[in-house]
């Protein structure tokens, strides 16, 4: 059967390729041209119907894990209600436990100094995480204009279809595109964009400081309170070493992202171009680092020296720098860097 198949295809490629050859001269009838430019014009149609210029293995491994990422993407967006509910039922308890349980117990323990200490530094930091919080929530993260063709951008969007500026990137759970993306924050029930990324920052900076000083500053009640309990197995306290008191890795990790200008996203972007370029005996160069200070400052929004103060120490609602489209450096940074630019 097969060899019948053979013998009938032979004479067939072979007429075809003659049809070809006889097409591509010039002294070939007219009739004959126009089907050898159409059966080009066909195949050029055909391959295009499966051309894909982003093909690869990444390509390859997105469309294996379509259905996770949509399980995952779906899951998040109706669970969001639930995570702001949690955070609120959790701190509202730490609250109340210490308004009705602890309060009681410092009045009649604590001198008048360090009880005036704790009164005003604990209002403060819950202020600042309740302000925070809110704004982190109900901000919108900023999203690339639609419609308008006089905007910079540097890509179109696979998903949207639309122009993206530089630093823009899709949410597949908003299902649209964020202005300086770093992250879909579940616990938000919102993007971490470019108009709400200083409140998440200093949400989760104070919510870490709340909980050292609650750690810290209850200690010795816990202690007291483990040691009047009597049990057969009496186990020791857990220790608290230096490490619990001041460290949380994510906040480590947040506090190195703003101190080199980057968002989490840009940093696996700029790493993998970091790896190419030094393959290439080259050096990357983010072109949105401004150093340390600065970068700090222009996440911060810190301007003047007494920003520090009402911008950073007491809650304050300004806009960042710039628009989330044009990333032109304020006039007060120092250090510019021309290199590479991370989309």
């Amino acid at each position: 059967m097969q060899g019948q198949r053979s013998l009938l295809l032979g004479p067939a490629r072979l007429c075809l390729r003659l049809l070809l050859l006889l097409g591509s001269r010039r002294r070939c009838p007219p009739l004959l041209r126009g089907l050898v430019q159409r059966w080009r014009y066909g195949k050029v149609c055909l391959r295009s119907l499966v051309y894909n210029s982003f093909g690869g293995s990444d390509t390859a491994v997105d469309a294996a894990f379509e259905p996770i990422y949509w399980l995952v993407d779906n899951v998040i967006r109706w669970c969001g209600v639930v995570f702001v509910v949690l955070v609120i039922v959790l701190t509202g308890s730490i609250v109340a436990i210490a308004y009705l349980c602890v309060l009681p117990l410092i009045l009649r323990t604590y001198s008048v100094p360090r009880l005036c200490w704790h009164f005003f530094y604990s209002h403060w930091n819950l202020i600042l995480i309740v302000f925070h919080y809110y704004q982190a929530i109900t901000t919108p993260p900023g999203y690339p204009p639609q419609g308008r063709n006089d905007i910079a951008t540097v890509s179109i969007c696979k998903k949207c279809i639309y122009p993206k500026p530089a630093r823009t990137h899709h949410c597949s759970v908003c299902n649209r595109c964020v202005l300086k993306m770093d992250h879909h924050c579940p616990w938000l029930n919102n993007c971490v964009g470019h108009y709400n990324h200083r409140y998440f920052f200093s949400f989760c900076f104070f919510m870490t400081l709340g909980c050292v000083y609650c750690s810290y500053g209850s200690w010795d009640l816990f202690r007291e309170a483990y040691a009047a309990i009597e049990t057969y197995h009496q186990t020791p306290p857990p220790t608290f070493s230096f490490r619990e008191r001041v460290t949380h890795k994510s906040l480590v990790y947040l506090w190195f992202l703003c101190s080199r200008g980057e968002t989490s996203i840009e940093r696996h972007i700029n790493k993998k171009e970091r790896r190419r370029l030094q393959a290439k005996g080259r050096v990357f160069r983010n072109h949105y680092n401004y150093g340390c200070l600065d970068n700090w400052k222009l996440f911060l929004g810190v301007d003047t020296g007494r920003h520090w103060l009402t911008r950073v120490l007491l809650p304050s609602s300004h806009l960042p720098h710039g628009n989330g489209i044009i990333w032109d450096p304020p006039p007060w940074v120092t250090a510019q860097s021309a290199s590479v630019m991370a989309v």
